[in-house]
């Protein structure tokens, strides 16, 4: 028995020491990027850029900020006014804490209602969970697809290193020609360039947010799935930025960049606080995954 003891103590221990050590690490955060690509676009209303979509009746805006819901008998989503061929589409978000299991809360580009099954994606999806474990914000780029299991996901997942429930933080998707690239807090977590016209999104596309029921797959491949008794799931918007070339601007129009040298790629600086990123709270790589075709993703 005692050897017991001693063996419950030591795993105590080191669940202890590990607990520490992933607070440190999160306490820390990541390494300055160096450059905050969202200073360079101003913020604007959810009137001056946005209307609603579906679900009104789980729609309230309140002075800058929009509360979208979902309950047993609706979510809620909204649009861009304006269609974009590239830019900074960005907003500051605060998620639901607790039981939100099988529930997405999003902000992403599509063209879908142009191109319905045929359509391109660029996606910051939040996955719901149960109370012990943290969201998991999910990226993702379709081209010429719906995601129906017909055409190609390209999904990179990561655990955040604050609780997204408690403040809000700003999300972005800087989109151009050349390549894409995601970013929380100005911090870039994924960048995805253009290896070729099949691989990369060029159409033009709407700048979306919703919050739904994603049940079948949102949370552990469905394990868990939305449970009403903790209705309604709230999601929350403010600090909206949109910044880019309109469908109709002219030629001449030129995207706003990622990168202190306004070009394309990242500074050393950014390429090292994404490191850390991906080093510490990647936990998902399609690139990675034995079990996708990899003749369908050439850009590994």
């Amino acid at each position: 028995m005692p050897s017991y003891s001693i063996f419950l103590f030591m795993a105590s221990l080191l669940y202890l020491i590990l607990s520490l050590m992933i607070a440190s690490i999160s306490a820390q955060g990541p390494p300055s990027p160096g450059y905050s690509p969202s200073s360079k676009i101003n913020s604007i209303t959810f009137d001056q850029g946005f209307r609603n979509l579906w679900g009104p009746q789980h729609q309230k805006l309140d002075q800058d900020t929009l509360t979208i819901w979902l309950d047993s008998s609706s979510g809620s989503g909204f649009k861009s006014l304006q269609t974009y061929r590239s830019g900074y589409f960005g907003a500051a978000i605060k998620l639901q804490p607790g039981y939100t299991a099988g529930v997405i809360t999003s902000l992403y580009l599509s063209n879908n209602e142009d191109y319905p099954g045929n359509h391109d994606e660029i996606d910051i999806e939040f996955l719901g969970t149960t109370p012990d474990k943290p969201y998991t914000l999910q990226t993702n780029v379709y081209v010429k697809g719906s995601g129906d299991g017909n055409i190609i996901g390209r999904e990179m997942k990561f655990h955040l290193w604050f609780d997204p429930t408690q403040d809000y933080h700003n999300y972005a998707i800087v989109w151009n020609p050349s390549e894409i690239i995601f970013l929380v807090d100005d911090v870039p977590i994924r960048r995805y360039p253009r290896k070729s016209d099949a691989t990369f999104p060029l159409r033009p596309m709407y700048l979306y947010g919703s919050i739904w029921d994603a049940s079948p797959w949102a949370t552990e491949d469905g394990k868990y799935k939305a449970d009403y008794q903790y209705q309604p799931f709230i999601g929350k918007y403010t600090n909206f930025k949109l910044g880019g070339c309109t469908a109709n601007a002219p030629a001449s129009c030129r995207p706003p960049s990622a990168s202190p040298s306004s070009s394309s790629g990242l500074s050393e600086q950014q390429y090292s606080a994404m490191e850390w990123v991906r080093k510490n709270y990647l936990v998902y790589n399609y690139c990675q995954d034995p079990k996708r075709d990899h003749t369908f993703i050439p850009e590994c």
